[in-house]
């Protein structure tokens, strides 16, 4: 795969925003809410940025036990929104995984 129209770096690396525990997963966190969420995912995004990534890609790894089919449309809709606060905290490529691996909503994001 050429990656030289998006990267500069001949083997670029790429930083994971492993994103907590979304509206609807078992272990979201009520008491923390929705600015926690982007809280974190903004300050992770801002320090990977600052370590000299190359790109971010976010995904939703707190989310586990994960569904064995497509995800909720909510979850596809927090990843929108989570997505988007990474995009503006950092000036670097953003990619998504959907976990487990549902990728018409990672696409969708």
């Amino acid at each position: 795969m050429d990656t030289s129209e998006v990267f500069d770096a001949a083997t670029p690396m790429i930083g994971m925003v492993h994103l907590p525990p979304l509206p609807g997963a078992p272990r979201y966190d009520r008491d923390g809410g929705r600015e926690h969420l982007h809280d974190r995912a903004r300050r992770d995004a801002e320090r990977l940025a600052a370590g000299g990534v190359d790109a971010v890609m976010v995904e939703n790894f707190g989310d586990a036990p994960f569904h064995p089919d497509d995800v909720p449309k909510h979850t596809v809709a927090e990843m929108t929104a989570l997505a988007r606060t990474v995009r503006d905290a950092c000036d670097l490529p953003v990619g998504v995984n959907v976990l487990r691996n549902d990728g018409p909503a990672a696409v969708a994001v």
